[in-house]
């Protein structure tokens, strides 16, 4: 489906709560246990660059913007 489409269903439907309700219940998106779009940035909320390691959570972009307020040095 496309975003047209999508937005021409919402108009239709608004009329008709029962049927609205019974097709955000069926075309939601399910929620994700596996795969790269579980882990977020905490601070940004970006899947991409994500930094687990030590418990940081943070994206790459993130993290040297705050890395030496957090105490990590740069060597080199």
């Amino acid at each position: 489906m496309t975003t047209s489409s999508h937005t021409k269903m919402f108009k239709q439907l608004k009329n008709k709560p029962v049927k609205l309700q019974k097709f955000i219940k069926h075309n939601s998106p399910k929620p994700r246990k596996c795969g790269k779009n579980t882990k977020k940035c905490v601070r940004c909320g970006n899947p991409r660059g994500h930094i687990g390691k030590y418990k940081l959570n943070l994206c790459r972009r993130c993290f040297r913007e705050i890395a030496k307020s957090i105490g990590w040095k740069k060597y080199s």
